[in-house]
């Protein structure tokens, strides 16, 4: 893949870059089972791992996974810090570069990515300022193209994100290792930007959250069984009421995932 130098200044700000390895290994896993047929069927199957930090374990990481899915996927990672791309450059091989740039999402000939992850990025920003750069990264994805934006603990052990495609947002997934895991509503301090201000009484995440918490409740005689089939069993019961869009088999892994206008912000 050639290299294209950014005309015009990259659009955001630097962010802390903390990183560790193996740290978005639920998304990525999610992101392998969920969204493979479109990166199969995606022209050249490129994807963007934006704002991957001070190291490029993630990059490296992501371009592993969707080799599961597709032996000739492509990675770009992409950095607003000039000094992290060069310091990513050893890392570079088949399939994997790294580039300068920002929300712009700087590829050759404007070509279209079929998924852009951007973990740990927009935590940072106002509120008020995710909506613009949502749509700035949608209007970048290919026709099947899918965006997935969230929030992770510094080891990977409790994650939420939401998944956009080109009309907008769709889903919210909470995923937790369940051994550590005390109360679902434990997941809240990782709600990404759009939703982590909207855990108060009236806002649809919080309900969620509160039911959540019911329902785990509910099932503490499975906790016998394990954490596992506690979760699944919770899961079970919160469908009643929240459209679940996945299935035991997502579940077992310690995710849930929700329709986007179950738990979007009231009045946004």
């Amino acid at each position: 893949m050639t290299r294209r130098t950014p005309l015009t200044r990259p659009v955001g700000t630097v962010t802390r870059g903390t990183t560790n390895p193996n740290r978005l290994r639920r998304m990525d896993r999610w992101i392998a089972a969920v969204h493979g047929g479109p990166i199969r069927r995606d022209q050249d199957g490129t994807a963007v791992d934006l704002g991957y930090g001070a190291a490029p374990w993630t990059a490296v990481e992501l371009l592993t996974r969707l080799r599961t899915v597709r032996p000739d996927a492509r990675v770009v990672g992409i950095e607003i810090d000039p000094a992290r791309v060069e310091a990513a450059r050893p890392y570079e091989r088949d399939g994997l570069v790294f580039a300068h740039g920002g929300f712009e999402v700087p590829l050759p000939d404007r070509a279209r990515p079929v998924l852009i992850r951007a973990a740990n990025v927009l935590r940072q920003y106002e509120e008020a300022e995710v909506r613009a750069v949502w749509e700035q990264l949608c209007a970048r994805l290919a026709p099947e193209g899918l965006l997935v934006e969230g929030t992770c603990d510094e080891i990977g052990r409790r994650h939420v994100w939401v998944a956009l495609g080109p009309e907008g947002a769709r889903s919210v997934t909470f995923a937790t290792r369940l051994g550590s895991l005390q109360q679902p509503s434990d997941l809240s301090e990782r709600l990404p930007k759009a939703l982590i201000h909207r855990n108060v009484p009236g806002e649809r995440v919080h309900a969620f959250l509160k039911d959540f918490d019911r329902a785990w409740a509910a099932a503490a005689p499975f906790a016998s069984l394990g954490a596992r089939q506690r979760w699944i069993r919770t899961v079970h019961a919160l469908k009643a009421d929240w459209p679940v869009v996945d299935g035991p088999g997502r579940w077992r892994q310690g995710e849930v995932t929700v329709r986007w206008e179950a738990l979007a912000p009231r009045g946004g």
